[in-house]
């Protein structure tokens, strides 16, 4: 399998994920705020620290993005593009961010796929220079007691969010049915999710969330060979099937080069570039 060479120590541990006491989210992203404030006012309504968003449909006006791109110096294994800042309104065809905390305040990691005046176009979307211009409904999962916090990652050298566990003022005991949780670089991503699962007894899950892989190979026979992308998970659930887990991922994917790709991974083929970030729900 495909293996990225980052500049820092490998850290021993490959996977991470900490419980948190889930509740479904939905709230609207009010106009004239900038994404990262409409999403933090709306986590915060509900009580939650962290969690998981998504939305579909929606503009926002100015829009800002980057899409990924190869490193200019040895610091960083893959680094992003120059900022894009489309003309006139944006349409958000899907988006799907990681909520979490940076310096102590909300902050947003989100990546999508947009449609503006020249086209369809994807990548990890500045939600602190995007500006929500008309009532967007979102929908999640949030948490009180649990969050990811932006760390320094030695061996990306990059600033990376870190599942943690935050302890309730009240003593209660986190949820046992979700988890939060992150994958570092050259793990596949599907069994990654199934030894998170395993670890913690779920027999089946939901999964959400976004990250970046080294190229892509699809289960129709496409490869993407671009060893940075900007991943979205479109659907995510793992089964147990003739007694082993199973994770089964669809995703949007953007590679350096702009192209849109959309499929089911195969199964041991798809390592991690950077992170993925996982929002994991036991299911029945």
């Amino acid at each position: 399998m495909r293996h990225i060479r980052h500049p820092g120590p490998i850290a021993p541990e490959r996977v991470a994920a900490v419980m948190g006491s889930g509740v479904p989210l939905r709230f609207v992203l009010e106009p004239g705020r900038t994404v990262d404030e409409a999403v933090a006012g709306g986590m915060k309504a509900a009580g939650c620290i962290g969690g998981f968003v998504a939305f579909k449909g929606g503009t926002c006006e100015p829009f800002r993005y980057v899409m990924p791109a190869g490193s200019t110096d040895p610091l960083h294994a893959a680094w992003y593009s120059e900022t894009y800042e489309p003309a006139g309104p944006v349409d958000v065809t899907r988006a799907c961010a990681i909520v979490g905390i940076r310096d102590g305040k909300p902050f947003l990691h989100c990546h999508g796929v947009w449609r503006t005046a020249d086209g369809l176009k994807a990548g990890h979307m500045l939600a602190p220079q995007t500006i929500v211009a008309e009532p967007i409904e979102v929908t999640g999962i949030g948490f009180a007691d649990a969050t990811f916090e932006a760390m320094p990652d030695a061996e990306t050298n990059f600033t990376l969010f870190e599942p943690v566990h935050k302890a309730l003022g009240d003593g209660g005991a986190a949820h046992p049915r979700m988890l939060l949780a992150k994958v570092r670089p050259n793990e596949d991503i599907d069994f990654a999710i199934e030894e998170i699962c395993r670890r913690h007894g779920f027999a089946a899950a939901n999964v959400y969330g976004i990250g970046s892989l080294n190229e892509v190979r699809f289960t129709d026979g496409r490869a993407i060979d671009s060893y940075a992308t900007e991943v979205l998970i479109r659907s995510g659930r793992v089964s147990r099937i003739g007694g082993e887990l199973r994770s089964r991922l669809e995703i949007d994917v953007v590679d350096m080069d702009g192209a849109i790709h959309s499929g089911e991974l195969v199964r041991g083929d798809n390592p991690v570039c950077v992170t993925f970030e996982l929002v994991i729900e036991a299911a029945d």
